[in-house]
């Protein structure tokens, strides 16, 4: 497998990080197009959004490996970020596709019994498996196999791997291969190819695979090989040296020097790297390929003066020619990184000064909402910092809690109710029954707060008498806010308004209930309903309230009214009840409902004419 800058891959899991590596690394190689083709993501028919470069791109999501190869057969490689549960599966699928032939398994934890299973299958598909356990690889200038080789942009930039050199690089270890990376740069003309196969115990494919591949490549003049203790690869690598099939020059060092010096057999970090034979140990190794001819180190800080010399001799021989040096394109930083750097400005699109998250939480007006937990009332104290931005008293906060509890619900007989019944019965979502609900608050129904505030506000503030009051609004054709009820009476008053009145007779100054109840006086001399209901209550003591607290000012309380702060607050209250209606509906299973037709008046038309 050869990979180029037309090479491309099925990704495997939606993992956005990783998959935008391997674009960016496609922008800095200044490739024509993206190396992911599309993804795969079991169940799931939609589009991912990334960038290439600075351009957005839609990246097709496909709910099956075999959709995904037949809707791209272009695409060679498969990157596969499934977890260990699941990479099997997913890795035998992509070695029965005709059209994939190179798979990366990144995850780490693979049992034994199913990587060796996954190896004998990709030998008699002849197919190249990268892993378990990698962070896959790089193809200089042309191809990411996966996010994680070669570390982040800076590093990529750093090597410089995003143009081709001469060497070939194969490593069990992904993190000492980037390391290498940046040896390899600093004494030579770069990589062409650098593999990361994986620590575990049966790799998908070994040291000796990939460097027999390097074998062939034309392009890679010099061999880099990194091992470990533990295992027979590079045993196997000497071996072949001898047999001569290895020919390129090689630079080997093999890890784990240090594990001579324990008493007792050492096992590093990976699940392969623990020498269980004197062979198999870190000296031995690497004398044994001193034996083949294999240039190795004394040391692993010899390891770059040693490259040093290969590559100048390689040069002076005229087998590597120097490459004119290239900058790659400046890549974009994402929004947020570039934000976060003080680096980019750009005009905010909202202004708000009621909630924001610090340090992790969340702020309500400034106040960490464990401090708003904290509070005697909780739900009025949030009230009052989203609304009015401010700490209310407590009896502020206990009469908008009393608010809420005494209008959340006026039975299922209301307009706001039944609507949200009926919405519920024909088969809605609760969030579309209640806005079926919500939407019916009007001036006749819950939207008389406001209007009852503004109304009372004005009369009392201009100096009208509550008689003049009445007067005016009668001769304006108006019927006054907040006084009248179609079921409620003198004599049989509204619970409600009562517990109302006697909160706040107890808590603070009440002048504007006490204007209002002066003028239900007048009105009741004209009928018995026309009392004092429970919006023109609340609207009367939501001005006392507010009067009553040092915290708002003239002009405050003005805008408050003025804005619409109680119907947001009858908003609020009623769809609880609202919310509990639908969920009765819905768990009594109720069927769509239909008015009865001899509840309705037909009246005719011809009853309009002449």
């Amino acid at each position: 497998m050869k990979f180029t800058k037309n090479t491309q891959a099925l990704f495997y899991n939606l993992k956005p990080h990783p998959l935008q590596q391997m674009l960016d690394f496609d922008y800095l190689c200044e490739r024509a197009t993206p190396s992911v083709a599309g993804i795969i993501h079991p169940g799931k028919s939609s589009f991912h959004k990334a960038f290439f470069g600075a351009r957005e791109i839609i990246i097709p999501i496909y709910p099956t490996i075999q959709e995904a190869a037949r809707k791209q057969p272009q695409a060679e490689v498969l990157i596969n970020f499934a977890s260990f549960r699941s990479a099997y599966q997913a890795t035998k699928e992509a070695l029965f596709e005709p059209t994939i032939n190179t798979i990366v398994i990144v995850a780490e934890g693979v049992p034994e019994r199913q990587s060796r299973e996954l190896i004998a299958l990709a030998k008699q598909q002849q197919k190249l498996l990268l892993g378990p356990a990698t962070v896959g690889g790089i193809a200089a200038g042309a191809f990411r196999l996966g996010g994680y080789a070669g570390g982040m942009p800076e590093n990529l930039i750093r090597a410089k791997l995003y143009r081709p050199g001469s060497i070939g690089l194969v490593s069990k270890s992904g993190g000492m291969m980037n390391e290498l990376f940046n040896i390899i740069a600093r004494v030579t003309d770069g990589i062409k190819e650098g593999m990361a196969i994986g620590g575990d115990l049966f790799p998908g494919s070994t040291l000796l695979d990939h460097l027999l591949r390097f074998e062939q490549d034309p392009e890679i003049k010099l061999m880099v090989c990194l091992g470990e203790l533990g295992g027979k690869q590079e045993n196997n690598i000497a071996e072949a040296k001898k047999a001569g099939r290895i020919t390129k020059p090689l630079v080997m060092w093999v890890s784990g020097i240090c594990a001579d010096i324990f008493p007792w057999e050492a096992q590093f970090g990976h699940a392969g790297a623990k020498a269980g034979k004197e062979e198999e140990s870190a000296a031995a190794k690497n004398q044994a390929l001193r034996e083949a001819g294999i240039m190795v180190p004394e040391s692993f800080e010899e390891l770059e003066p040693l490259l040093h010399q290969q590559h100048q001799q390689l040069v002076a021989a005229g087998r590597i020619v120097p490459r004119e040096e290239l900058s790659p394109p400046a890549l974009p930083k994402n929004y947020e990184e570039a934000l976060r750097e003080g680096s980019i400005r750009k005009a905010t699109s909202f202004i708000t000064t009621i909630s924001s998250e610090e340090k992790g939480e969340q702020a309500y007006a400034g106040v960490p909402i464990t401090r708003v937990l904290a509070e005697e009332h909780p739900l009025g104290s949030a009230i009052g910092l989203l609304w009015f931005k401010k700490k209310l008293p407590a009896y502020f906060t206990t009469f908008l809690e009393k608010c809420i509890v005494l209008t959340a619900d006026h039975g299922p007989a209301v307009s706001g109710a039944h609507n949200a019944i009926v919405a519920a019965r024909a088969g809605k979502d609760v969030i579309s029954s209640l806005c079926s609900g919500l939407l019916t608050i009007s001036p006749r129904f819950g939207g008389a707060l406001d209007d009852a505030c503004r109304y009372f506000k004005e009369a009392k503030e201009t100096g009208k008498t509550p008689s003049q009051f009445v007067e005016e609004m009668k001769q304006k054709g108006i019927p006054i806010p907040g006084i009248g009820h179609r079921v409620k009476s003198k004599r049989n008053p509204d619970k409600r308004v009562t517990l109302l009145k006697e909160f706040a007779v107890q808590h603070f100054p009440t002048p504007y209930l006490s204007y209002a109840l002066e003028v239900e006086k007048i009105t009741l001399q004209k009928a018995e309903n026309l009392i004092l209901n429970v919006d023109g209550c609340i609207a009367a003591i939501f001005l006392d309230a507010l009067a009553s607290c040092p915290a708002f000012g003239k002009e405050e309380i003005g805008q408050i009214i003025e804005i619409g702060y109680l119907n947001g607050l009858f908003a609020v209250a009623r769809s609880i009840g609202l919310v509990g209606h639908i969920l009765d509906q819905k768990r009594l299973k109720q069927e769509l409902y239909r008015h009865p037709s001899e509840d309705i008046f037909y009246l005719k038309d011809s009853l309009f004419e002449k």
